[in-house]
């Protein structure tokens, strides 16, 4: 959730924000009007107790024959402070709901919506093959690797087997991932797949999209579309020790979307799927820090683009296309033959303060007083990427080159020859 103090400070501030996004910028009114309210109430709780706490030393003082008065206006005054009390609390629920309906402010974010990002770069030039070209799941079959068909059989649509090389190629790819970021000293992890309410709606997940969450209601948990829930909630409630710079974790999991509203795009293939596996990089860090980090977690995703040899842009992502807990996001986009078209496969956000104001992340400053601290996360390698890499390095008989850092674990294969 945003600062209040900025809120109260520059309210205009935030209703830019929320204009950017295209979002209502009545909300921010809204928030004002409840912490105006809220204030209002605590304080006249705080007096109401107060004049009862004296209120009650006089009774004690009093004659037996002002007693019965006093008693009678005790009773009153008690009333009085439930009351006040009630209102206390039923301001505060209307101030935490309000809080919760504004998203993060962004943070040089273009304004506009998904189609108004900037592009930052290209690195790389598409290859222009001279043969037919294959899309990833006419290759995926042809090398017995990807089965649509029985996945749809066992779970449904959007949901796939990877079998075979397909299935090595995706455990090199995250295995390289984990390696990368544990050589930049990430701390790696193999966080819950399942979270309690708490989680998802601290990292901003049951805003506008929880639509898009799988939640077991038998239990009250949800399955996380990213491991950047459960990371972000490691350290909820606790004080960290940033001294000696940003906290960095790696997580491995599988994740799990509904893909609600997206029903008739990219229903072909393993590009919009259900349940997948993800590598997530995840940072805590000082609010001042945050925005270098934010190009440092995007430095390891090209680091990671280049090892697999795709031609990729990076785009600094729109205010309307960015998440609730977003208040800026580049996305990495691979170039896709098929489709003559870049499509992402990362993307990194900085949250700033937004989350661990949220879940009561903190940590101490140079005078040791407690501070909200900065949350960032990064994706460095997805099943989506097979997408990218089978496409990009296909050749003429339907095979595929193995790009070289991925070739040890495959043991050491070159080219994934087609089922004959």
């Amino acid at each position: 959730m945003i600062d209040l103090r900025i809120l109260r400070e520059d309210p205009d501030l935030a209703r830019a924000s929320q204009s950017a996004r295209g979002a209502d910028p009545a909300v921010v009114d809204r928030l004002l009007s409840a912490d105006v309210a809220r204030r209002a109430a605590v304080s006249t709780a705080d007096t109401l107790r107060a004049e009862q706490k004296a209120f009650g030393r006089t009774i004690g003082r009093a004659s037996a024959a002002d007693r019965p008065a006093l008693l009678e206006r005790g009773k009153q005054l008690s009333a009085e402070v439930k009351a006040a009390e009630v209102a206390e609390t039923e301001a505060n629920q209307v101030l935490a709901a309000a809080h919760l309906a504004i998203p993060n402010l962004i943070e040089g974010a273009p304004a506009g919506g998904e189609q108004d990002y900037i592009v930052v770069k290209h690195v790389g030039t598409p290859v222009e093959f001279d043969f037919p070209v294959r899309d990833h799941l006419a290759l995926g079959e042809g090398l017995g690797a990807i089965d649509m068909e029985r996945g749809a059989k066992v779970s449904g649509a959007r949901f796939y087997f990877l079998r075979g090389v397909c299935a090595q190629l995706q455990w090199a790819l995250l295995n390289l991932a984990v390696t990368t970021a544990i050589g930049h000293g990430m701390v790696p992890m193999v966080p819950p797949v399942l979270v309690k309410p708490e989680a998802m709606e601290g990292t901003g997940f049951l805003g506008e999209h929880a639509d898009e969450v799988y939640r077991l209601a038998a239990d009250d948990l949800y399955l996380v579309g990213t491991s950047e829930v459960p990371l972000a909630a490691y350290h909820s409630d606790e004080i960290l020790d940033l001294s000696s710079g940003p906290l960095r974790y790696v997580g491995w999991s599988s994740c799990f979307r509904r893909e609600a509203g997206s029903y008739g795009k990219d229903t072909r293939g393993i590009i919009r799927v259900h349940q997948f596996d993800k590598v997530e990089m995840f940072s805590y860090c000082r609010p001042d820090d945050a925005a270098a980090e934010h190009q440092r977690l995007l430095g390891f995703e090209e680091q990671m683009l280049a090892a697999v040899e795709v031609p990729y842009r990076v785009i600094d992502t729109a205010a309307g296309d960015l998440g609730t807990s977003a208040a800026r996001k580049f996305d990495c986009e691979a170039w896709l033959p098929s489709q003559r078209a870049y499509r992402e496969l990362t993307s990194t956000s900085n949250c700033t303060t937004f989350q661990a104001r949220r879940l009561g992340v903190r940590y101490r400053d140079e005078d040791g007083k407690p501070r909200v601290a900065a949350t960032l996360n990064g994706t460095l390698a997805t099943t989506r990427w097979l997408v990218a890499i089978l496409e990009n390095h296909q050749q003429p008989d339907g095979s595929v080159r193995v790009p070289a850092a991925l070739r040890p674990g495959l043991g050491g294969r070159e080219v994934l020859e087609p089922v004959r």
